[in-house]
């Protein structure tokens, strides 16, 4: 009789375990942040203890918390308080993530030998792509020339000391603009987030920026379309990739840019002449450790143009996917790194 009740007892502890475990689902959440979109993917296995409501409080606190730090668009934030000073070789203590985000973008300054410079906001304003409207006048070359005595990130002075961070500007009118890599730090702060909450298994977008862990709900690596440029607005795929543990962002001129008198201006500009990029390089694609990283390196290389990018991707070991206009239409070529990556996957 006891082995019969002991058998029950056990048959039905099994039954209530099975009822109880829950299968995998993916939980998806979106929204608006950084004047675009974010979508956050996630696989609850049942184990985890945090709400989709909950998280979705939760990341909007995190995004708005990047947002307060490192916005053009906020007058109050950290940053714009910051590029509102007009006071020289006077450090302002600043955030361990606003001073994290510098430090990554003089690092990639570096990398990309000047391409990727934060100190670049003031002709960024002036061609119209921040806060400024953009000014069309006769006197617009000598407004670049100008303005570019402004720009220099020798001109931005990160210190620490004792734990605590400082910044200082050596011109009164030195602007930052993160808008080239802030959108890849609120990626890495909300995938950070769900890698906390004990969740494995994530995909965080942010404006096309990308972080990747685990796998998706069918356990295989986490697709994702490369998209080909096309100027008519329509879309097209170029490459699928299954991007593990990686993070990727894109940069390219064929979404953001204006015309006038018959040419095409894009919103990435040279910092070594203060005019909007001209080169047949259409987007470029970075795959990284990081979001921030790949977002920074991004618009560094694609500022360079695909012969010099190409070149500092092979010196750097770097993942890079890059589509060029020719006569003949679209061309892709890709680094060592990217090609040894996708060979693997197939």
């Amino acid at each position: 009789m006891k082995h019969i009740l002991s058998g029950l007892i056990i048959g039905f502890c099994s039954l209530f375990l099975l009822a109880c475990h829950q299968s995998p689902e993916v939980v998806t959440i979106t929204g608006k942040t950084m004047g675009t979109t974010y979508s956050v993917k996630y696989i609850d296995d049942g184990q985890l203890k945090i709400k989709p409501i909950d998280m979705h409080t939760q990341i909007e606190e995190i995004l708005r918390d990047v947002n307060d730090k490192m916005s053009t668009y906020i007058s109050t934030s950290e940053l714009s308080q910051f590029n509102q000073t007009t006071q020289t070789d006077t450090p302002i203590e600043i955030s361990a993530d606003l001073a994290l985000v510098l430090k990554e973008a003089i690092r990639l300054h570096s990398m990309t030998e000047g391409a990727l410079d934060v100190t670049i906001g003031p002709i960024v304003n002036l061609w119209g792509f921040g806060p400024e409207k953009r000014q069309t006048n006769e006197t617009l070359d000598e407004q670049v020339e100008k303005r570019r005595a402004w720009v220099g990130i020798e001109k931005m002075k990160l210190t620490e000391q004792e734990g605590k961070f400082y910044l200082a500007k050596t011109v009164p009118q030195l602007y930052i603009d993160l808008s080239s890599i802030a959108k890849g730090f609120g990626v890495d702060k909300v995938a950070g987030h769900l890698a906390q909450q004990g969740i494995a298994n994530y995909l965080v977008e942010i404006g096309g920026e990308i972080s990747a862990k685990g796998k998706n709900i069918e356990g295989k690596d986490w697709q994702i379309a490369i998209e080909k440029p096309n100027f008519d607005g329509s879309r097209a795929v170029s490459q699928i990739i299954g991007l593990k543990d990686f993070s990727m962002a894109t940069s390219g001129n064929y979404r953001n840019y204006f015309e006038e008198n018959g040419r095409r201006f894009s919103h990435e500009i040279d910092p070594k002449t203060g005019y909007p990029i001209e080169h047949r390089l259409a987007s470029i694609t970075v795959l990284a450790d990081s979001t921030m990283t790949a977002d920074g390196l991004s618009t560094g290389l694609y500022v360079l143009g695909e012969e010099k990018a190409l070149e500092v991707a092979e010196k750097y070991n770097l993942y890079v996917y890059l589509i060029s206009k020719t006569e003949k239409g679209f061309e892709a070529k890709m680094s060592s790194a990217f090609e040894k990556l996708l060979n693997e996957q197939h």
